[in-house]
């Protein structure tokens, strides 16, 4: 991801000053809303990827290394967003292994 799709996320993320007063529902739709945003944002840079790559091979793009550099961004965005996958789902099971 570039800073500007991570600031994008974290200016998303923070809290506003009156969290004590957000509804489950509108941090439902928070959340909802950001996951679905960084998931585009890696669904772009693959596709971005994919179309820097086939018009490489088929000669209309001359720089190799923007092509390179295109498909390595989409390639640590996919792996960051698999890692962050990772980290959900364990801070999930530990949540489901505390006992009340």
């Amino acid at each position: 991801m570039d800073s500007l799709s991570i600031n994008n996320i974290q200016q998303q993320t923070s809290l506003p000053e009156s969290a004590n007063t957000i509804s489950p529902g509108d941090a439902q739709n928070n959340f909802a809303n950001t996951l679905k945003s960084a998931i585009d944002g890696v669904n772009e840079a693959q596709i971005a990827s994919d179309e820097k790559t086939e018009a490489l091979a088929q000669g209309n793009i001359d720089d190799l290394h923007d092509v390179m550099i295109t498909a390595q961004k989409a390639s640590l965005t996919l792996e960051t967003t698999v890692q962050v996958q990772g980290k959900a789902i364990d801070a999930y099971n530990e949540i489901m292994r505390m006992q009340v």
